[in-house]
Parts: structure tokens; sequence; C-alpha cells
């Protein structure tokens, strides 16, 4: 998944109506919460066939560090 679809894809859960980038600190995003946390999660199972433990994203800074859970 390259940077533009993720970014699309978190603009989704997160259903944010400001931009986000790649640099977005998740602290300044309003709508990151527990339930985002799990759509996420839920994401990178179904797009990405990949097996992430929230206690890993929640770990996460950025939109970048998510990203690159996915890698």
């Amino acid at each position: 998944m390259n940077e533009e679809i993720f970014i699309e894809k978190m603009m989704d859960i997160l259903d944010a109506e400001e931009e986000i980038t790649m640099d977005t600190q998740l602290d300044d995003v309003e709508e990151w919460d527990s339930l985002s946390v799990v759509s996420y999660v839920a994401m990178a199972n179904t797009s990405c066939g990949k097996k992430i433990e929230p206690k890993t994203v929640c770990e996460a800074e950025t939109i970048r560090d998510l990203y690159e859970l996915l890698q």
C-alpha cells in the first residue's frame, strides 16, 4: 500500500475533517481514540494481512508510525 492510499484509508477511519499528512501527530487528531485503534487494526488485517497488536498501535506517535507498522 502506498502512502496516498494509506492516507485515504486513515481519513476514512478517523472521519477527519482536517487534512492529515504522514507527519500528523496522532495526539493532535481529535478523532484518534480507542475505536480508531480497533478500526486501524481491522484495516491492517484485511488490507495488508498483518496482525498488529493494539498496544503497538497505541505506541505510535504519527501517521507515519502507523504506516510503518504495515511495512
